[in-house]
């Protein structure tokens, strides 16, 4: 008997995050999360018209999710939502990127650092992959530090037509505690 693989991601837990699939009523958050000024800065990108986010949320349900084209998750802690994470292939590199956004009002208590090793996790036990890469811009500092508790290592900038600087770094899956 052949089994017909699901369209949506598993969802995943780590100690104190649920990453869940997106819900059509989830959509107010995630516009939200992409609206802020203060997010799209630290993820480098120019902030998206709301209508525009709006198609882009109903895109999950209509392409991403049911054409499995990558994985993409809600982040909630204690019942809020909290963020937004992604596993997919890049165009940048032969490979998978982690995306992950927090709201502001969850940064610097730990959960970016979770949200990674719960991708990460993902990734290595789900996806059977041995690294991963990520974007980080050159001058989030919080973010560079963590991909140094990862042994990320550096693979080259990538310059923007503003002239900002975005870091391309690798990270192995040898160790996803």
């Amino acid at each position: 008997m052949t089994t017909t693989p699901p369209t949506t991601p598993p969802p995943l837990r780590t100690e104190r995050l649920d990453f869940t699939p997106y819900r059509p009523e989830d959509e107010d958050h995630f516009v939200a999360l992409l609206r802020n000024e203060v997010v799209c800065r630290w993820m480098g990108q120019d902030q998206v018209p709301e209508p525009d986010l709006r198609t882009l949320y109903k895109a999950i349900f209509t392409d991403v999710y049911p054409q499995r084209l990558f994985d993409a998750w809600g982040i909630w802690h204690e019942g809020a939502y909290i963020g937004h994470a992604e596993c997919k292939k890049t165009g940048n590199v032969d490979g998978h990127e982690l995306i992950a956004a927090l709201l502001p009002e969850y940064w610097g208590k730990g959960f970016g650092t979770e949200v990674v090793h719960g991708l990460m996790r993902h990734a290595a036990d789900n996806l059977g992959l041995k690294e991963v890469y990520g974007m980080v811009g050159a001058e989030n500092e919080a973010s560079l530090a963590l991909c140094r508790r990862l042994n990320a290592r550096h693979v080259r900038d990538v310059v923007g037509e503003d002239g900002t600087v975005t870091k391309m770094i690798l990270i192995p899956l040898t160790d996803t505690a």
